[in-house]
């Protein structure tokens, strides 16, 4: 994720492979904050920062929610909150 217009997202896949039957791909993904659902939040009166503090955390979720360990994962999103909370605006 990128949280400014400064970063950047470098992507230089590297793979070795040593046998000729392997077959292996390499994706990626990268975008901002869709305009229309922060729209949609915005529209409801939540706060720019706020709204992008929740499309974080909702894209995170889906990660987070394949922690087996339940301490481990509300550990992860309570130190993503909390990391949101001091990084806004």
């Amino acid at each position: 994720m990128l949280f400014d217009d400064t970063s950047q997202f470098l992507v230089k896949p590297e793979l070795e492979i040593y046998a000729d039957d392997v077959k292996c791909s390499h994706g990626s993904t990268s975008g901002e904050i869709d305009p229309d659902h922060l729209f949609y939040m915005r529209a409801r009166g939540i706060p720019q920062d706020e709204a992008e503090a929740l499309l974080v955390q909702a894209f995170i979720a889906e990660a987070i929610e394949e922690i087996e360990d339940d301490a481990l994962s509300e550990d992860i999103r309570t130190r993503l909150a909390g990391w949101l909370a001091r990084h806004r605006g």
